[in-house]
């Protein structure tokens, strides 16, 4: 099997399954580097800003309210333009994205001790890993997961809204129990719809938007349930 330049098949030419297997691999592996590599970004980040003055600058001044609605802006901004950007374009807004992630989430090095944050980072990784796995390897669709999911989400961010005002210890810790589990099951639902988009034909730009795009809803899943365990399991610093 010859491919093109641009990681297309040449005309005439077919894939073997173990081929398109081990395409598929590359592009899941890719998906997976681009995610931990964000993680990786985003936790240097905050806990360089959380260690030096730059959280005082941040945070005691107008710029810690833009730092924690970019990212917002950001995911907004792929989402709707990814298709027309160059791949390398899309590339560079996801590492700048968890630059700024790691800017807004700074705050849980000076809130949260730090023995209970690489705690709960374990812990979130096998909760993720073994979601991830089951979502990239049952042969079931998770397809009828999404709009249930999709309402879990919703009724996630309007308890959370409500308790601002409420200030109930008993409904955190509801929202925290069940927002873990809509993105545990988001975890598993968004890996086999990434797995499903793969196609073998695409181009190497193409394969780079997509494999971007996944890394964000894998990590944006990740962050979540990151930071819902820690309201759940995060011991406080004195």
């Amino acid at each position: 099997m010859a491919l093109g330049t641009q990681g297309r098949p040449f005309a005439g030419t077919t894939l073997t399954q173990a081929q398109i297997d081990q395409g598929l691999r590359s592009y899941m592996l890719r998906v997976y580097n681009y995610m931990a590599s964000g993680l990786a970004l985003t936790g240097v980040t905050a806990y360089i800003i959380a260690n030096t003055g730059l959280f005082n600058v941040l945070y005691g001044s107008g710029l810690g309210f833009v730092v924690m609605l970019a990212p917002l802006g950001i995911v907004f901004f792929l989402g709707i333009k990814i298709q027309r950007m160059k791949h390398t374009t899309a590339q560079w807004l996801f590492w700048v994205f968890s630059i700024l992630m790691g800017a807004s989430l700074s705050y849980i090095f000076m809130a949260y001790t730090a023995t209970s944050i690489v705690r709960v980072f374990f812990i979130t990784m096998g909760m993720f890993g073994a979601m991830s796995l089951y979502g990239y390897t049952t042969k079931r669709s998770l397809v009828s997961w999404g709009a249930f999911l999709f309402m879990g989400l919703i009724g996630v961010i309007i308890a959370m809204v409500v308790n601002i005002f409420l200030q109930s210890g008993l409904l955190h810790f509801l929202i925290s129990v069940i927002g873990v589990l809509v993105f545990l099951g988001l975890t598993a639902y968004d890996t086999q719809r990434i797995k499903d988009v793969y196609r073998e034909t695409d181009g190497q730009a193409v394969m780079v938007k997509k494999s971007v795009m996944g890394a964000l809803s894998l990590y944006l899943n990740f962050i979540n349930i990151f930071i819902l365990l820690l309201h759940l399991f995060g011991a406080a610093r004195e």
